[in-house]
């Protein structure tokens, strides 16, 4: 059986976003829901590295997780506030500074985006915008490694570069071991069908099924929910609860455990801007429990 966490971010975005779940509130409803941990949001006002700038502040987080009993399946940096093609120094200033942070903690892997609009830079080709992740992304993979961190890059409808042969191509052309996929069956949906491409041409026939047997070995994490095959307010995939959405799990999950031969410990609910997180977690926790138990048991 794999542990199950939810993402933080999904209690302090959207129409959390006026009054955010506190993370002690969310970690005790975690804990009395039988989670196994949190997919922690580097987000204000959850554990961004800035609220826990001391030895103290940090040792008291790590107890309060400790007392519901909560793991950190993946920490999400917060890297939004700059613009990674225009702002290159100051996005690798802040995901250093996350790093640090991640070590200090003891969490393992930190999630990453490309950190740019699916818009072409002016002046720049849709070639060298990749030869420019890849790069970046090694560079990034090694900075990670003296930490000893696991980096999962999260595509997405959102963010450059989300054609499934253009996210396979480049993480396998950065090619470091430590640097893998955070595969979001909500995004993979989206981006088979041809969400907010760049490159046309490159959907799937074969759908979400046809780019997970794409990733094989190359996922480092998975988050499940569902998609109703729509954008958001945003501009990314809408993150539907199990059920009201297009994905059929009963394919989805044994292809990620067969196909893409995915191995990690976790299955991250993500239930990002969905305006009614907080009354969908139980269901998605109980759907979830269910194909744990019947493909993973």
């Amino acid at each position: 059986m794999k542990k199950v966490s939810i993402g933080s971010w999904a209690f302090t975005f959207g129409a959390y976003a006026e009054n955010p779940v506190t993370l002690e509130e969310l970690c005790k409803t975690l804990s009395d829901l039988g989670f196994d941990g949190v997919s922690m949001g580097g987000f204000m006002p959850h554990a961004h590295p800035d609220l826990y700038n001391t030895d103290e502040k940090r040792a008291g987080l790590l107890a309060m997780l400790k007392k519901y009993n909560l793991e950190v399946a993946d920490f999400a940096a917060d890297l939004w506030s700059v613009d990674s093609l225009k702002q290159t120094d100051e996005w690798l200033a802040l995901f250093d500074k996350n790093c640090t942070f991640c070590k200090a903690m003891g969490w393992p892997v930190i999630r990453i985006d490309s950190g740019a609009p699916p818009i072409l830079p002016e002046g720049k080709t849709y070639g060298e915008v990749k030869e420019f992740f890849v790069k970046t992304f090694k560079g990034m993979a090694k900075r990670a490694a003296k930490d000893g961190l696991c980096i999962v890059w999260e595509f997405e409808p959102g963010f450059i570069i989300n054609e499934p042969k253009n996210v396979v191509e480049t993480v396998k052309a950065v090619g470091e071991p430590n640097f893998k996929l955070l595969f979001d069956t909500c995004h993979g949906h989206m981006g088979a069908i041809g969400s907010r491409h760049i490159e046309e041409g490159l959907t799937l026939n074969d759908g979400l099924l046809e780019f997970i047997g794409m990733c094989r070995d190359e996922i480092g994490i998975v988050h499940v929910i569902d998609s109703d095959s729509t954008l958001n307010e945003t501009g990314t995939s809408t993150h539907a609860p199990f059920g009201a959405g297009v994905i059929d799990f009963d394919q989805a999950i044994p292809a990620l455990l067969e196909k893409a031969n995915y191995k990690a410990d976790w299955w991250a609910i993500d239930l990002c801007e969905w305006p009614e997180a907080l009354k969908a977690m139980a269901d998605c926790k109980a759907f979830v429990d269910g194909f744990n138990k019947k493909y993973c048991s």
